[in-house]
């Protein structure tokens, strides 16, 4: 398996913001979950006393979570892996820092989108908890929390685009507290592995349910990649996770919703597929050639899951530029490049893809014809995420299918 590298990458990615990076160091991340005074009602520690300094009287808890280990670091936050010291199981907790505009708005959508669900999926990553900390204080979320200032400060610095906090104050920070996944993301299990049909065809449809589940509540994740597909083997077999939520838009969110006449909420009935959003963003080999445009739908979603089960059936991979890591990607060659596919679409509509690419090729005619359709330059000839569950369902082969 041959990686194209880096230096031949024509990159060009295009985010809604500008992610800064974090410079927190490690000791400080584990003080505040192992020594963490809790106010209001919403622990995040067992309650073991009260001290009073002054006029101030603050609970002081006992640690819920002990921190274990740093598991990766991004743009804009860090991941550990951590310990509940009650039921001794393991979780992973994502430290954001709220002070930029930027990050503000990523970690409250990450948190709108994963609290509007009101079931959990199997194969969407679990929120367990979020808690706001600021000052060696810490209150636990909850959305639409008009009591907390603190929570009210931050919906303002996202809608204002600018800080809110006073250069005296210190920043806040959010962490999230969610189901850990021990086997890594989509391109650590499939590089390390030989090739398994059984699981290739398992991913597929767990990774098509998963979208399905999204969009049937109203979400669009605007960043699927495999850098953000998460697999837990806890159960003794891979289970897919959907994960990092930071760009996604909960389109029930959008606009006032409209009471019908049975006293109905109509956002209920929102098709994410007639939902326009317009903020280009997400990762440049995996976005479609509307969103490089800036006017999309969940379409985007089914060209964003298209490169990613073609590149893992066929182990397509490039080397990133920046990370240097080797990624399961999908591209087209313009002579010495590689351009996303989306991109090369955009600048000639008519191009035909060469699915697969490989000689030899066990993919079927039915995921070859189901591909093209998910990677059709217009939107509207694409699946929509219901279809493309049902269809990828039919074309599977049985015989792939684990008993």
């Amino acid at each position: 398996m041959s990686a194209v590298g880096g230096h031949n990458c024509r990159r060009r990615t295009r985010s809604a913001r500008a992610c800064s990076r974090l410079t927190a160091g490690r000791a400080n991340d584990g003080a505040v979950l192992r020594c963490l005074s809790v106010g209001n009602d919403h622990d995040m520690g067992d309650q073991v006393g009260v001290f009073k300094r002054g006029d101030l009287q603050r609970k002081v808890m006992a640690p819920r979570y002990s921190l274990l280990r740093e598991v990766g670091r991004g743009t804009y936050g860090v991941v550990y892996e951590a310990l509940a010291r009650r039921s001794g199981a393991r979780v992973a907790v994502k430290k954001l820092r709220c002070d930029a505009p930027e990050n503000v708005e990523l970690a409250l959508q990450e948190f709108w989108a994963l609290t509007s669900l009101e079931k959990r999926h199997e194969n969407v990553v679990q929120l367990e908890e979020c808690v706001l900390q600021r000052n060696g204080m810490a209150q636990k979320m909850s959305h639409g929390n008009k009591r907390s200032k603190h929570y009210l400060r931050l919906v303002e610095t996202s809608l204002k685009g600018e800080r809110v906090l006073t250069p005296s104050e210190e920043p806040c920070y959010l962490w999230f507290v969610m189901e850990f996944c021990e086997g890594g993301d989509l391109n650590q299990f499939i590089l390390s592995r030989r090739p398994n049909l059984q699981t290739n065809t398992s991913f597929m449809l767990q990774l098509t349910c998963a979208v399905a589940f999204l969009h049937q509540n109203k979400i669009v994740h605007r960043d699927l990649k495999p850098d953000n597909i998460l697999i837990s083997e806890s159960s003794g077999t891979p289970v897919l996770k959907v994960a990092d939520f930071g760009l996604s838009k909960v389109c029930a969110g959008l606009g006032n919703a409209i009471e019908g006449k049975d006293g109905e909420d109509k956002n209920k009935n929102v098709n994410v597929n007639k939902f326009w959003l317009s903020s280009a963003c997400g990762s440049d080999f995996y976005m479609a050639p509307e969103v490089w445009e800036g006017h999309y739908t969940a379409k985007a979603d089914i060209f964003a899951l298209g490169i990613i089960i073609w590149a893992m059936l066929e182990r397509i991979t490039f080397i990133d530029a920046e990370s240097k890591r080797e990624l399961l990607g999908s591209y087209v060659r313009q002579g010495s490049d590689i351009v996303p596919v989306g991109e090369a679409l955009l600048e000639n509509p008519k191009m035909v893809l060469n699915i697969p690419q490989k000689r030899r090729s066990c993919m079927s005619d039915g995921v070859r014809k189901l591909l093209l359709d998910m990677l059709a330059v217009n939107p509207q000839d694409r699946p929509d995420a219901f279809q493309l569950h049902t269809r990828m369902d039919q074309v599977t082969c049985p015989a792939w299918r684990s008993p």
